[in-house]
């Protein structure tokens, strides 16, 4: 299914459904995941990712990495939403002893790794491309990046081993929502010019409108065809906290989920924002 107003919706619903486990378990990245909801419809629901939520561990799969740990709750939603497990279970996110963890747990089924330390999931990502290379493999790797993560050297040492290994079945997604944990990413150290920068590693760079999904398919369709020698970077300009607004570029949200009148007010307004297909 790939049609430009059924995946805005569920990008919403993805959105909604977010909310509402944060608020259940009174936390999590909230404004982190709503950043990234038309990214995640794209990828799993537009036709992008290779996926079978029957066999989580078909060796064909393409791989989707979350280096941005922390939206973990999008990518719960996401595979719930997909059929990988039964929704009811979200209700153990951020519980004791549970399997759904703040920051994403590879015993989650459709998620390929643990991951939280910034940095960490990018790296992951080139050793599974080039592994792919090795065995003579067709998957895809997709691999989510946040902003406030390209301040990690790790970042950067990757993107030079994936344009030195020529992994041209690697594409980066980077949700450029411009905020870190305290500030905007501007403020407290600026990162652009990103563009030239990701050029000058070595990488086939496309910049979108990160929250138009007509604009995500245009950028990641097609990629699979491999018409470049090395890897590819879409840098995805979006909104933390996009669908509410009271929440939407204010920094100390990050981490926080709201309760009581705040949650309902957030609740409202992802409802008011929805698109209706």
């Amino acid at each position: 299914m790939n049609d430009i107003a059924f995946l805005e919706k569920k990008a919403y619903d993805l959105r909604k459904k977010v909310l509402d486990t944060c608020i259940r378990a009174k936390t999590g990245h909230v404004t982190s995941s709503m950043s990234c909801a038309e990214i995640m419809a794209v990828l799993y629901f537009g036709g992008v990712l290779r996926h079978d939520p029957k066999r989580p561990d078909w060796a064909d799969r393409d791989r989707f990495i979350l280096s941005k740990g922390q939206a973990s709750p999008m990518l719960y939603s996401v595979l719930a939403e997909a059929g990988y497990f039964d929704e009811a279970q979200l209700k153990g996110f951020a519980q004791k002893d549970g399997k759904f963890g703040v920051h994403l747990q590879q015993s989650v089924p459709g998620a390929e790794i643990t991951c939280g330390s910034l940095g960490q999931g990018f790296g992951f990502a080139a050793g599974m491309a080039l592994a792919a290379k090795m065995d003579l493999k067709n998957h895809m790797v997709y691999t989510l990046l946040g902003d406030g993560e390209c301040y990690e050297g790790s970042i950067w040492e990757t993107a030079m081993f994936a344009a030195h290994q020529r992994l041209n079945n690697l594409v980066a997604i980077l949700d450029r929502n411009y905020q870190c944990v305290l500030d905007f990413t501007e403020n407290f150290l600026a990162l652009e010019p990103f563009e030239k920068k990701w050029e000058s590693f070595g990488w086939h760079v496309v910049r979108v409108e990160g929250q138009s999904v007509k604009a995500l398919m245009d950028a990641l369709h097609g990629l699979r065809s491999r018409r470049r020698p090395g890897p590819t970077i879409v840098i995805a300009d979006t909104t933390k906290g996009a669908g509410i607004d009271f929440m939407s570029c204010v920094p100390l949200w990050h981490g926080a989920a709201p309760g009581g009148d705040e949650a309902k007010q957030a609740m409202a307004e992802l409802e008011r924002n929805t698109p209706h297909a």
